[in-house]
């Protein structure tokens, strides 16, 4: 059974369940009755196709035509589909269009590309530079997966050639790499001379190893790009494959020579030389095993974000689309499904075609012929839209998955009367004036030499390409071009502009955009030349002089690239670095957030929802979704800091010197430092449980803080890093956080502690901001902002109404998002 639905089906309150292995398909239909009750619409699913075995979060997807068999069977999702249908449910499905989880070698379309190489039927799926900058990598591709030096992990005897099923392959730990069919002809030829002459002349399966070798040796290169010979190869390949099978499995003579011979590949530890045919073999391959650290400056594949693991797609590729949206497009059919979201949009090379796209498709298999929509289907995108920044308008979406929401209501429990006074005391703890301006361009700049130095290079080299092109411009050398695209992205305003690949117009915002990064591109180099600059500016805005349809083709492909790129660089750069460097008010560094902007009007909240309900009412209104940084009742109880700056102050400073013997020296610093500290101070009040604590709770609790202040000052990357850790600053950190909180003996700093941040939640957590979506989601207000003006947004005494109240009645529940009004 499934729903029976008149697209578009427009969601009234959602609910996020988070599939993997400890919530299945039976699982979330156990749940839907309660669901149901709550006043729950539509379940909002993560991603369930096949994902990586034990993913916790379904995003690393190996096979998108298939359901993860890790959430249970076809049986036991139709269980849950049957459920949502009987208590008229709908479902929105989370699509991840930008990229495929290739860790653990359990994604087909991957290893048929590590094994077939750019003739491979999967090659154009994935956004592999074939012809790098590096020579040494051309027609093959680096894998950064070793967890030392190349060198060093062969000797160590780390990657093993083996043996199963008429093929080899290399083992590293759980990656299984295969070898070039062509190439395992090395592996049947050593010391085959010494087999053909100790027997018989006339041994049969001596014979059929001899006729096996030749053919490998015919096989058509991985190079080839005729369909014939690609196809010739493949077919032979699996027909040498089954061959070499049977003989392994008849032949006891020659299934022990081949495993002699894998034997002696393998090396002998301690004898360097014994790993030259290995070294000699994997030479061979598709191809290139590096250290990880290598990834940043040489990798040539597309990643989502710096993620090794995950390798982007090439969405725009019709096929690509067509394979990676089957079962998408099947749920969508039979009606398990009745809308989508959209995962990081901004990755996609041209995000509104591949939106058409589907809205095409729902036209045709999902909206009655009588009726004419340009949107039959429900779609939102996980957009991050910053200050001023809109959707764009010809996307064919109903709205953004809600960040944008949860900004301003975060911002109207923020007294921005107070500015000011917070901009005082923060210059004055950490003893610095922070500018988040500054620290943001530092941090994308940090990002682009440090993990993605190799996506930055690739893009020099386009434009140093194109320089070349026209007489013009040939004199702009690689390195000002490397530099100038370096400065404009680390100074663009938003994560990326909407370039179209045909002959439309850049459009005005975009326009904007660009030029307003140029501008400050040459602010802050006085310097140099705006010439490459401009240069810079007309390829994006597709003004540069160039004539031939080929020379068009790279300017735009240039421009297209440079898009996917900036999004990267704001993510990683500001999201995920400066969020944790420029701390004045914590509950500000959000997904989707502006750190600068200090609290908002109601006058400007209300004027937002009306712009809001007369172009994107069905848009959704989240308040914490499973990439949030804090949750409601963190961010709630930092923003009643705002209502208190002198008090703050007060606090800390005592604080501080009340803890100033338990911090340790470390490389002739303090550790924790000023800004670090400041920032622990704040976690701490957001994060304090309401209940008081056994001793085990605390230890769990100390615990808790303990993990989170490691992952803040690694993503600062100020005295630390994910990829150059500081064990000495990291442990003094640990230490100092496990003193503070100790209860064993008198605590001075708890007994200061306490009593303050018991005040703090009191009027913080459920009070203004539960109040506020109670209302929204109130029944007697159908439309999403009919009757805002008589809101009330004073805070209310938690005693007046217990916060559980709040909880049922506005379906505040943890993982409850909703798309008109309710989280």
């Amino acid at each position: 059974m499934n729903l029976k639905v008149s697209h578009p089906k427009i969601p009234a309150a959602t609910y996020r369940l988070q599939f993997n292995n400890t919530f299945t398909f039976v699982d979330a239909a156990y749940i839907v009755p309660y669901l149901h009750a709550l006043g729950i619409t539509d379940c909002y699913a993560s991603s369930y196709l096949m994902a990586v075995p034990g993913s916790p979060h379904g995003y690393d997807i190996v096979d998108p035509t298939t359901l993860n068999p890790d959430l249970g069977t076809e049986q036991d999702f139709q269980i849950f589909a049957d459920s949502l249908a009987q208590h008229g449910m709908g479902q929105i499905l989370d699509v991840v269009p930008n990229h495929m989880g290739i860790s653990k070698s359990c994604n087909a379309w991957w290893q048929d590309v590590l094994e077939n190489g750019p003739s491979a039927h999967y090659a154009s799926f994935f956004d592999i530079d074939w012809r790098p900058v590096k020579a040494e990598l051309e027609g093959k591709v680096l894998l950064p997966i070793l967890g030392e030096q190349y060198g060093t992990v062969v000797e160590n005897q780390q990657i093993i050639l083996e043996y199963d099923e008429g093929r080899f392959f290399f083992r590293y730990f759980d990656h299984q790499l295969p070898v070039d069919p062509k190439h395992s002809a090395m592996i049947l030829a050593l010391r085959l001379d010494e087999l053909i002459s100790r027997t018989q002349s006339e041994d049969l399966p001596v014979q059929e190893l001899q006729s096996i070798l030749t053919a490998l040796r015919h096989l058509p290169d991985r190079n080839e790009a005729d369909p014939a010979q690609v196809a010739e190869r493949y077919r032979e390949k699996e027909i040498i494959r089954r061959r070499l099978l049977r003989i392994m499995n008849e032949s006891q003579t020659v299934q022990k020579f081949i495993q002699d011979n894998v034997a002696i590949y393998n090396g002998t530890k301690g004898d360097s030389k014994s790993f030259d045919l290995l070294d000699q073999l994997l030479s061979y391959q598709v191809y290139r095993l590096a250290y990880w650290r290598v990834a940043s400056e040489e990798i040539n594949y597309r990643r989502f974000f710096d993620i090794n693991e995950l390798a982007a797609v090439r969405m725009e590729d019709p096929a690509v689309f067509l394979s990676s949206h089957e079962l998408i497009l099947q749920l969508l059919k039979n009606g398990a499904a009745t809308g989508l979201r959209i995962d990081h949009v901004d990755g996609l090379y041209d995000p509104s075609t591949y939106l058409g796209q589907l809205q095409a498709w729902a036209k045709t298999h999902l909206a009655p012929r009588e009726e004419e929509t340009e949107r039959p289907l429900f779609l939102v995108v996980e957009k991050i839209l910053t200050k001023e920044e809109t959707l764009p308008v010809q996307w064919p979406v109903y709205g953004t998955t809600g960040y944008d929401f949860l900004t301003l209501v975060n911002g109207l429990f923020v007294d921005g009367s107070h500015e000011q006074a917070f901009n005082r005391l923060y210059a004055r703890f950490i003893g610095n004036h922070l500018s988040f301006e500054d620290c943001a361009y530092e941090s994308k700049q940090l990002i682009m030499r440090a993990s993605m130095s190799s996506e930055i290079n690739v893009l020099g080299y386009q434009l140093n390409h194109l320089s070349e092109m026209n007489r013009r411009f040939r004199d702009f050398t690689l390195n000002s071009l490397i530099h100038a695209i370096r400065e404009i992205i680390a100074c663009f305003p938003v994560y990326r502009t909407y370039v179209t690949p045909g002959e439309e117009p850049v459009m005005d915002r975009d326009r904007s955009y660009i030029r307003l990064a140029v501008s400050r591109a040459k602010r802050k180099n006085p310097a140099l030349s705006g010439l490459v600059f401009d240069f810079v500016q007309d390829i994006l805005l597709k003004q540069a002089s160039y004539h031939t349809e080929r020379e068009r083709h790279d300017q735009l492909r240039f421009a297209m690239k440079f898009q996917q790129i900036t999004g990267t660089v704001m993510a990683k750069g500001a999201e995920d670095t400066a969020f944790y460097v420029y701390n004045r008010l914590a509950s500000l560094n959000e997904v989707g957030g502006d750190p600068l902007q200090f609290g908002i009007s109601v006058q400007t909240f209300h004027e937002r929802m009306r712009q809001r309900r007369a172009h994107w009412p069905a848009s959704m209104c989240t308040t914490s979704t499973h990439d949030t940084k804090r949750s409601e009742d963190v961010r709630a109880r930092i923003n009643v800091l705002s209502e208190i700056p002198q008090d703050w102050k007060a606090r800390i400073l005592r604080w501080s010197a009340l803890n100033q013997g338990y911090k340790t020296e470390v490389d002739g610093m303090l550790a924790p430092d000023r800004n670090e500290e400041y920032l622990l101070y704040q976690t701490l009040i957001g994060a304090w449980p309401f209940h008081a604590m056994d001793e085990d709770e605390c230890k769990s609790f100390s615990d808790r803080i303990q993990a989170y202040m490691a992952k803040a000052l690694k993503e600062a990357k100020i005295h630390t890093s994910w990829v150059n850790p500081n064990h000495a600053y990291d442990q003094a950190v640990r230490d100092f956080i496990e003193r503070i909180l100790v209860r064993a003996s008198p605590n001075p700093f708890l007994a200061d502690f306490l009593p303050f941040q018991r005040e703090i939640a009191r009027h913080g957590v459920y009070n203004s901001l539960s109040q506020v979506l109670l209302k929204i989601a109130a029944p007697g207000i159908p439309d999403f902002y009919q009757g805002a003006e008589l809101w009330d947004f004073s805070l209310v005494d938690p005693d007046n109404r217990r916060p559980v109240d709040y909880k049922l009645r506005a379906g505040f529940l943890a993982g409850c998002q909703s798309s008109r009004g309710i989280q």
